[in-house]
């Protein structure tokens, strides 16, 4: 198999991404903010810590990218323990720093894609093990996504997205 161009690792981004969509798009902010107990994550703070995380890459690896909204950087850190994460912001905030970050990755990657950075060449490495890491992470997350969807909220879980690079190893979708 070849090594996937920045391109076609963006449009399994999107995919990614569009996975999570469908997994949230129809429940209620008081499904999305559901904790199961004190110990546990909410959907919403997932959705907030797929965000953060590509955030904090785009940020450390290719570019020191301001955070769009900063105060969630700390809220969705994993490293913040569950009991000190507060409570979650409303899913409308949440969704928009998703949106954005999502909006700068495509870009920061695309600067990278063509050519306009410093280095581009060991960017362009950079950027694919950066990507292939936020893929992998978004779907790891959204499988627990859809389990509490499921299990919790009684709500079908739609299938698996397809691609040609996308596998399924113990149950979550990776591109390996």
């Amino acid at each position: 198999m070849t090594t996937p161009t920045l391109s076609e690792l963006l449009t399994e981004y999107d995919r990614s991404i569009a996975w999570t969509q469908a997994l949230h798009a129809d429940l209620t902010p008081a499904e999305i903010t559901w904790r199961p107990h004190e110990e546990s994550s909410a959907i919403g703070w997932h959705l907030g810590h797929q965000a953060a995380v590509a955030h904090f890459m785009v940020r450390n690896l290719t570019a020191a990218e301001p955070s769009p909204d900063p105060e969630l950087d700390g809220l969705m850190d994993s490293a913040t323990a569950e009991a000190d994460r507060g409570a979650l912001p409303d899913v409308g905030r949440l969704l928009d720093y998703r949106s954005a970050v999502a909006e700068r990755v495509r870009f920061r990657i695309g600067q990278i894609d063509e050519g306009n950075v410093g280095a581009p060449a060991q960017l362009r490495v950079i950027a694919g093990t950066l990507l292939t890491a936020v893929i992998n992470h978004e779907y790891q997350h959204s499988k627990w996504i859809g389990e509490v969807r499921s299990d919790a909220h009684g709500k079908g879980v739609p299938p698996l997205p397809q691609s040609g690079l996308l596998s399924v190893i113990d149950g979550y979708c990776v591109l390996a």
